[in-house]
């Protein structure tokens, strides 16, 4: 159990960067704006 507990977790952190540092994106020119609501009436 404790073997496996130490394998997982060796896993995990090894996922966390198996495809390199982090890249920024790219611009697309698209963007997003408005408002968003959330509530409830009664």
């Amino acid at each position: 159990m404790r073997i496996t507990l130490a394998l997982l977790t060796a896993l995990t952190l090894a996922a966390c960067g198996a495809d390199g540092a982090p890249t920024a994106p790219t611009e697309t020119g698209v963007t997003i704006s408005g408002d968003a609501r959330v509530g409830v009436t009664s």
